[in-house]
């Protein structure tokens, strides 16, 4: 089984107290298993950009910069990602374009997410979900 991990896993290494569980098992499982979206990436990036910390920088360059693989967003992608946002909008739910992009890359590559965040993934046709 391989993984996409969502921002609130791929983060943990830059947190001041990261949680020891997801560590141990993203240690597990290992990075030649485990790849990122784009939009992971980008949610990162931002949060160095607002942090505007040469500590947390430092320490992405140290830690997770070209760590995992990149999964980039192209027309697969968005097709997936059109079906799932179409079928959340007919059942009334409304969910941030991030998370419906990151999950439409996840169903794309056959990859379970893995995401501390659940509900914000929940639901979604086509889509496996781990919680670390």
């Amino acid at each position: 089984m391989s993984y996409l991990l969502d921002t609130s896993i791929y983060s943990q290494p830059l947190k001041r107290y990261p949680i020891p569980s997801v560590i141990e098992r993203w240690r597990e499982v290992g990075d030649g298993r485990c790849r990122i979206s784009v939009f992971c990436e980008l949610e990162v990036l931002q949060g160095l950009e607002m942090a505007a910390s040469a500590r947390l920088r430092d320490l992405y360059r140290m830690v997770l910069k070209d760590r995992l693989s990149v999964i980039a967003f192209a027309s697969a992608e968005a097709a997936v990602y059109a079906r799932i946002q179409g079928e959340a909008a007919r059942a009334g739910t409304t969910r941030p374009v991030i998370d419906l992009c990151i999950a439409a890359t996840a169903i794309t590559h056959s990859l379970t997410l893995v995401t501390l965040n659940t509900r914000d993934f929940s639901a979604i046709a086509g889509l496996t979900l781990e919680s670390w």
